[in-house]
């Protein structure tokens, strides 16, 4: 698998050059010789093949369009977190003025540090986006060490595990409703938050989902080279053919 995929574009040029040195060979046979039809037969078998392979992978590069989506839609999700926790701690947490109030500042710090400590999530996203199946075969089959490292990190990566804290116990709850009452305007602002960070939670965990299918799914790129390497060996033959028959 590391060969294909670290010398494609060599196997393409070998796989050509070897139709073409089968055809040469051809050429000593006259029009209309079984030797002409088998090689009109090859054409056919393996450019049937790589239509067929060419249709997977145009499906696979699909699946892989819907993992750029939710890249997208993960950094989105954690862009709004950020940006309404930021928003949060700045409005009413420097001080905070009251019980129930820090209360809810703790809570965002907690929720703050789940998704920041380290700077884990965005390391996360920016691993998947240099892991994407697409991006390279040779990172998928070989690639450095560091390459192998990140991907290994993806795959160690737990979403469950990361993002840990609810958004909604009991003492936020009862601190929640009692600003309700009192303040509304920090209650409203703290629920969005908490929103943000469950669809933060969520988006990650498609994230990797969608991450994990792709590299399932990966041996289609390989696939996709074996085919293209049988068709450039056939296409001579066929071309080989076409000249006979005009003369």
């Amino acid at each position: 698998m590391s060969f294909i995929a670290d010398n494609q574009l060599i196997l393409l040029i070998l796989s050509f050059l070897l139709g073409l040195a089968g055809t040469a060979i051809l050429f000593r046979k006259p029009a209309g010789h079984r030797a002409w039809k088998l090689a009109d037969l090859v054409w056919v078998v393996l450019g049937g093949f790589g239509a067929l392979v060419a249709v997977l992978a145009g499906l696979y590069s699909a699946d892989s369009s819907r993992l750029d989506r939710q890249i997208d839609v993960a950094y989105a999700a954690t862009n709004a977190f950020d940006r309404d926790a930021a928003r949060f701690r700045l409005r009413f947490c420097d001080p905070p003025h009251g019980a129930e109030i820090t209360v809810l500042c703790e809570k965002v710090e907690f929720l703050s540090a789940s998704t920041a400590q380290n700077a884990e999530l965005p390391l996360f996203i920016a691993v998947t986006q240099e892991v994407a199946p697409l991006q390279g075969l040779t990172f998928l089959f070989g690639g450095s060490q560091s390459a192998s490292d990140m991907e290994q990190m993806v795959k160690d990566f737990d979403p469950g595990q990361f993002l840990v804290f609810t958004t909604l116990d009991t003492q936020t709850e009862q601190a929640v409703e009692d600003l309700r009452r009192k303040v509304p305007a920090i209650a409203g602002d703290y629920l969005i938050l908490a929103r943000a960070y469950d669809d933060l939670v969520v988006q990650v965990g498609k994230l990797k989902s969608e991450w994990e299918y792709l590299q399932a799914n990966a041996h289609i790129l390989i696939l996709q080279v074996i085919a293209l390497c049988l068709v450039s060996f056939a296409a001579p033959f066929r071309l080989g053919k076409s000249l006979v028959e005009l003369r």
